[in-house]
């Protein structure tokens, strides 16, 4: 895969368990909240927190499909994101 490509999957995991609970074949907010919409309210209040990338579609989902859920967005993108608007840092501070 490269950056830019078009080809994205929604992998939904319980991260205690390590257990795969699904594979959702876009990274469409529609289709994603179709799919988990599916599941019963009480699974989807009991969800207490879902780990995220940093694509701008999941906080929607995710208010709307757990209710209850606290978004935290995963390490490595948060890290990926920082590094990135830290390394404009130095060259702002020579001008």
């Amino acid at each position: 895969m490269h950056k830019g490509h078009k080809d994205f999957k929604t992998v939904v995991s319980n991260i205690d368990s390590g257990d795969l609970l699904e594979i959702i074949d876009s990274h469409s907010s529609a289709e994603i909240i179709e799919v988990l919409m599916q599941q019963g309210t009480e699974v989807r209040e009991a969800v207490a927190e879902v780990s995220v990338d940093m694509w701008g579609g999941f906080p929607q989902v995710i208010t709307e499909v757990f209710p209850n859920a606290v978004i935290v967005f995963d390490r490595f993108h948060v890290m990926k994101s920082v590094n990135k608007e830290g390394s404009s840092v130095p060259s702002m501070l020579k001008k």
